[in-house]
């Protein structure tokens, strides 16, 4: 049986999962201290991100996939501006980006991601 390896986060969920040398992160939305625009709000949770990434033992030059849920999605090329410097150059994952209800109102986006070990 494959091992498997939780990240906590709280009873309902894990912050990331491990499972044959991916780590799959929870959809990480914007802290409270976060400014209420979508570059700010895109970068906190980028920087989050990094964070889980790190804490799991890779990093984002390993990642496959992200999966981005925009609150408007007219806010994408604010989203870009922040995240195409976030990501690196030749590590380019799989993306799909969409427009969606988030938890809160006052989330702007919601991003999660998988990562090689």
């Amino acid at each position: 049986m494959t091992p498997i390896q939780r990240l906590p986060a709280n009873a309902r969920m894990s912050a990331a999962v491990i499972v044959n040398g991916i780590v799959y992160l929870k959809g990480v939305t914007p802290s409270p201290a976060a400014e209420p625009t979508i570059e700010s709000q895109t970068a906190d949770v980028l920087t989050q991100i990094d964070q889980i990434l790190q804490k799991a033992g890779t990093s984002r030059e390993r990642l496959v996939a992200v999966s981005i849920w925009l609150s408007d999605i007219g806010d994408m090329s604010g989203l870009n501006q922040v995240y195409d410097q976030w990501v690196i150059p030749g590590c380019q994952p799989v993306r799909a980006c969409v427009q969606s209800v988030l938890a809160q109102p006052h989330y702007k986006v919601e991003i999660q991601v998988s990562a090689a070990l």
